[in-house]
């Protein structure tokens, strides 16, 4: 079957795929799961890989060409180097990438590499063991950084940084974050905390704006230059006078909304048009009842085409701005996790 485009209501295609391939964790991190207790999603409920495979199939054949794997820790989950070289194989996909917190990252690099994959998105948020600690619980941090130093010689196409910026937290550490980026020759992406699933502790007061963000790394760099693209990518990318590019994703104060070309889908094959959604759509129950490959595309082409979600525009818009959802909630329905929905 020929590749068809899909447009939702607002015109947005349906590019690129977040895959969540487990919802476990191996960090707390304190913006994503700051509680002590979490409901984990039944094993016999994971998609396997092959169920996977056909799922991607099913999103390539309605124009998604970037997939991006996570989870959870995605590096978790048993095996999957074997995932990666199903998904490198294929043809539609221009863009495959994994986002990992770094844990098991320079055990793995080796299978990952010699499986196909091209591009790999390291977390860190500070550079300090005793924050590192604080926000994520575990006291691994030499272990992240010597994993991504491997990272950077390992023959990936592109190495990047995600951290993500709080307010006393770590906002002070956006020039050294940065300065590691170009000692390693990783693109940095600082993203503002966002009100999302696990968040249960955010407030307006904590969080960095784009703005400021920019303003703080001039005054040390110099004079900073705005990227000139054409790109539904989350991040805005900047350049500074050195040529280091460098992205800010600023969905909490500047939304993307009507541009965002990407969706999720569980590990347990709930599929998901908004990081804000409350509800998504069942696509491993069809799957599993045997409904085709032609029936799995209708089922996406039609949920897309009705889509008009801009949940961080409307979050911008809420007066009183408070946590998205309840630790009462999340206990209820673990699919608004973010370690569940995949980020």
């Amino acid at each position: 079957m020929d590749c068809m485009k899909v447009l939702d209501r607002l015109g947005r295609p349906l590019t690129s795929l977040r895959l969540s391939v487990t919802d476990r964790c191996n960090l707390r991190c304190q913006y994503c799961m700051p509680e002590q207790d979490y409901v984990w999603l039944p094993r016999a409920d994971i998609l396997t890989f092959e169920e996977i495979d056909t799922l991607v199939d099913v999103f390539t054949g309605v124009g998604v060409d970037r997939v991006r794997i996570t989870g959870g820790e995605p590096l978790l989950r048993k095996n999957l180097p074997d995932l990666i070289a199903l998904l490198a194989r294929k043809t539609a996909i221009e863009d495959l990438a994994l986002t990992t917190n770094g844990i098991l990252l320079a055990d793995q690099l080796e299978a990952l590499r010699a499986a196909g994959l091209p591009r790999i998105t390291v977390s860190l948020d500070t550079l300090h063991a005793d924050r590192f600690k604080a926000l994520t619980r575990f006291d691994s941090l030499d272990v992240v950084l010597r994993g991504l130093e491997l990272a950077t010689s390992a023959g990936f196409d592109s190495v990047k940084i995600d951290t993500v910026v709080i307010r006393a937290v770590n906002d002070d550490e956006l020039v050294p974050i940065l300065a590691l980026g170009q000692r390693l020759g990783a693109e940095v992406r600082f993203i503002e905390y966002m009100d999302v699933g696990g968040a249960t502790r955010w407030s307006m007061q904590d969080v960095v704006s784009r703005q400021e963000m920019l303003r703080r790394l001039s005054a040390h760099f110099g004079p900073i230059s705005a990227v000139d693209e054409d790109t539904a990518a989350p991040a805005d990318r900047f350049t500074l006078p050195d040529g280091t590019v460098f992205g800010i994703i600023s969905s909490t104060t500047e939304p993307f909304c009507r541009q965002c070309d990407r969706s999720r889908v569980t590990a347990d094959g709930l599929w998901y048009r908004c990081l804000y959604a409350r509800t998504g759509t069942d696509l491993r129950g069809p799957l599993r009842s045997g409904v085709g490959a032609d029936g799995l595309r209708e089922i996406v082409a039609t949920t897309w085409q009705a889509r008009d979600d801009r949940g961080a525009e409307d979050r911008l818009a809420t007066k009183d701005r408070s946590p998205l959802i309840p630790v009462e909630t999340l206990l209820d329905e673990p699919h608004l996790e973010m370690h569940t929905r995949g980020g």
